[in-house]
């Protein structure tokens, strides 16, 4: 899944609940489970995200929801392996988009 949003410095949960098509109830969820996300709230209390915030929740998203990790199995991978995992993570979304253009490139031919 790749998350297309804007450049920006801060997004809205419902930003980022419909970049994810998720629910903002699982955003805020995760962000209780998981120590990586911090988003920074206003005097309201609403919480904006960062682009690292949205980094971090690729990959959440990415082992919850696309491998199957439970979400004890996430936190402890992302403990574990942060580095090892965030790499292949990385390698693997930059290989989806080449497949995307190439197939867009045939779709044309």
């Amino acid at each position: 899944m790749h998350v297309d949003l804007p450049e920006k410095l801060y997004y809205s949960i419902g930003e980022v609940a419909r970049a994810f098509d998720v629910n903002t109830s699982l955003i805020r969820f995760w962000e209780k489970e998981f120590d990586a996300l911090k988003p920074k709230k206003n005097a309201k209390g609403n919480r904006k995200f960062t682009p690292e915030d949205i980094k971090n929740l690729e990959l959440i998203f990415h082992l919850v929801k696309e491998r199957g990790f439970t979400l004890e199995g996430a936190k402890t991978h992302l403990k574990e392996n942060k580095r090892n995992t965030l790499d292949k993570f990385q390698l693997i979304r930059k290989l989806e988009t080449i497949k995307a253009q190439l197939n867009d490139l045939k779709d044309q031919l």
